[in-house]
Formats: structure tokens, sequence, C-alpha cells
């Protein structure tokens, strides 16, 4: 939002407001009126220590309710990755898929398929021309989305950049499936539902009938607070250590970095700073978004229209503003 735009806003909030000394002790009043502003923003919570300071719909479905989560599946998904690397199941984040799962990889695949590592996938570093974008519609209307992917030719070497492709987490999935000999929808709910005490519905499959890995998943704001906590709490949830402290420490460290957004990328989560406190991004299409800022005891989600796009330059820049400028200012109030 325009600094012009975003001044005539404070002074119309502050009208609205009780008294000043209202807006200058609850902060919170001021981030709920930013949010107004946004008209594709449905609803936003914000913890803090474990703790609801915020919990408020402005539009849309309600707070309980499972909603698309988009592209914040890549999330879920790399964290069943590190549930299968605690496992020994998958024995390295360096392991092929040539060497976990050449089943999946199609005859007419290029050779180095082969050598692709499971952080090649994680990452979405495998070089493979992408899934996503204005290539999206054709990959799911083909037969075989894991044979679709890995079939595309390399337009960059494996671990150089970054390419967002959700085939990338969909083979990663085949590949979570095939190791642990269940479905992901399974692994989902087994692995991180029942520990944390939240609700995973059944979503999309593919032709062959895997879970689609990377989208379409749904969950509501207090189940995607749950996660984000998970996170936040060095993998412990409720005295269990469903995630060891080890894989959330990987994944929140900075493994290449977006051509879109300017973010840092680790495994599954976008990594950015604010001042002296950094934050990890889960990152939906159309704005859905959880938040974690391990300094400030920090978790928020934020739900939004999954039908409109959200890019960087446009609403996805303004939720960022929102989280920089309001949510994390308030929290630092809270937590000093």
């Amino acid at each position: 939002m325009p600094d012009l735009t975003r001044r005539q806003f404070a002074i119309g909030a502050a009208a609205l407001l009780a008294s000043p000394a209202i807006a200058q002790s609850d902060p919170w009043q001021g981030v709920i009126a930013q949010a107004r502003t946004l008209d594709q923003c449905h609803a936003v919570v914000v913890q803090i220590d474990g703790q609801q300071v915020l919990a408020q719909v402005l539009r849309g479905p309600g707070l309980r309710r499972a909603v698309p989560i988009k592209s914040v599946s890549k999330t879920i998904v790399a964290a069943l990755t590190g549930a299968a690397l605690d496992r020994g199941e998958i024995p390295s984040i360096t392991s092929t898929l040539g060497d976990l799962a050449p089943q999946l990889i199609p005859p007419e695949a290029d050779p180095r398929v082969g050598t692709l590592t499971m952080e090649h996938l994680v990452t979405m570093q495998a070089g493979l021309e992408r899934t996503s974008g204005s290539n999206y519609g054709g990959w799911i209307s083909s037969g075989d989305w894991v044979a679709d992917a890995l079939g595309r030719p390399f337009v960059a070497e494996p671990g150089s950049r970054m390419l967002y492709s959700t085939g990338s987490f969909h083979v990663l999935s085949a590949v979570l499936s095939e190791v642990s000999g269940q479905s992901l929808l399974s692994l989902a709910r087994s692995r991180l539902a029942q520990p944390l005490g939240i609700d995973i519905p059944a979503w999309t499959r593919d032709p062959q009938g895997r879970y689609l890995g990377g989208n379409e998943m749904a969950l509501s704001l207090p189940d995607m607070v749950r996660f984000g906590e998970l996170y936040r709490q060095g993998g412990r949830w409720a005295g269990t250590q469903v995630l060891s402290e080890t894989w959330v420490t990987q994944s929140f460290a900075p493994r290449t970095r977006s051509l879109f957004s300017g973010l840092d990328y680790g495994y599954g989560w976008f990594l950015g700073r604010a001042g002296r406190d950094g934050y990890a991004l889960a990152r939906g299409y159309g704005g859905q978004i959880i938040c974690v800022v391990p300094t400030l005891r920090l978790t928020v989600a934020i739900t939004s229209d999954p039908t409109r796009p959200a890019r960087s330059a446009g609403y996805f820049g303004d939720l960022m503003r929102l989280i920089e400028d309001d949510i994390l200012p308030a929290a630092r109030r809270q937590t000093t």
C-alpha cells in the first residue's frame, strides 16, 4: 500500500477508535483495522507464546472451517519429509530418486533424473521445466503427473537455482509413499494430524490415486496455527517430539532464493527478516499464510480469497507489509 494511502488510513482508523489511548494500549486493533482494508483477506489469527491474542474473521468462512491452503501444502509435505528422515525411511536428504524409488522414473527421462536428491525436490531446485504457472493446467491434464514432471526437459542444472514447481513436491510425496508404504493422506494424518490434534480432510488425487503433493490441502485457521507452533517450538507439541529439532533448524536455513519474491527458501519455508527478527513463511496461492517468528514467540495464520492471485508486487506484498509493519511491531510491544 502506498505511504500516502497508509497515512490516510491511519488517520481514519484513529477516528474510528474510541480514543487515542485505546489505539496505544491495544495495538491489535490497528492490525485489525489495517487488515480490513485488504479486500482479499478473510481472517487473521495471532498467537504469542502459545496464547491467542487476535482472532478476527473479516469475511468468508468461519475460523473453524477447513479452507484451501493451496501451496502451504508444500510446507506440510516438507514436514512429512522430515518425519521420514527421522524414521530412517529416507537415509539422508541427499538420497537420490534412483536409490529410493527408481520405479517412479519414466523410461524416456533424462539420465540425470535418477541423480535428483530429496533436497533438490524439497527446495525446488530439481532443474526440470516447471509444472506451475502457465504449465500447471497441462501438467494436471496429463495421464501420469509423476511421469510428466520427471519427463520434462532440464532447464537448469540440479541444485543451481529455485524453479517454483508443484511437480517437484508431487514427486517428493510419491517417494514418501513408496518408502513408507502409506498414502500421503495416511502419512499426514498419522504423523501430523494425530499428534497435533488437528483435522486433515482428504484432497485431490492424481490418475494413479496418489494424493497431490504441494497443493489443494485444506486446514482450519486454528489447525494452521498449531502446525506453525510445531515449528516454532522446535518440532515439539504437548510434550511430544513430533519432528526432530534438527529438521526444524535445517528447514529454517537458507538453501536457495525465490526469483519472484526475493525471499530465501529453506526446506518448504520462505525465509525473511524484519529488523532484528527473522521469520519463516509458508505461502499459498491467493494469500494463504503461516508465519513463524521464533524470537517473538509468534505464530500468525492468514486466510484469503483462494480464487484471486496474490503476487509479490500486489496483494502478497500487502500481506508482507501487514506482517512486518503492523503485526511484528504489535508483538514486540506485547513481548517487551
